[in-house]
């Protein structure tokens, strides 16, 4: 986000994490990120990585420990939630862990995620439904079931 030509992360750079996330989905995740190849400076991020079950999670470090040796200039993030810290994954990794404050203003990281997601010709396009042409839209409710 340090210039707004900077592009969003695409799909095979982000591992969104759940309880039911598998060890082989974390798996091809963590090759993506640490076998050299040439897809040049990607930022590798695994979001909720807290989330992940115990068996995936050690299978996860014992991958890791073993690939981390065919690429010593991988860029992998692993972003979790602070009231759950203390998961294997996040335990394993804890010589690593930075406590992050944004750098940015909400306004500014508001106006690159506009810029990335409006949609030039919205005709045809359900982002016509979304205010100002974007292609994604939050839909939030006080009141749970209410037809979202």
């Amino acid at each position: 986000m340090n210039s707004p030509e900077q592009p969003l992360p695409t799909f095979d750079e982000v591992l969104l994490c759940t309880p039911q996330s598998t060890a082989e989905q974390v798996g091809l995740f963590l090759r993506r990120c640490l076998i050299p190849c040439q897809a040049g400076d990607k930022i590798y991020t695994m979001l909720y990585a807290d989330e992940l079950s115990y068996d995936v999670s050690c299978r996860a470090e014992e991958l890791f420990q073993h690939l981390q040796c065919y690429n010593s200039s991988y860029r992998l993030i692993i972003l979790c939630s602070c009231e759950r810290e203390n998961s294997y994954l996040l335990s394993a990794f804890s010589h690593c862990k930075v406590h992050m404050i944004p750098q940015r203003s909400r306004a500014e990281i508001q106006q690159y995620l506009q810029r990335h997601f409006r949609v030039a010709q919205p005709s045809g396009s359900a982002a016509a439904v979304f205010k100002e042409h974007m292609c994604v839209g939050i839909v939030s409710s006080k009141r749970a079931g209410m037809g979202k």
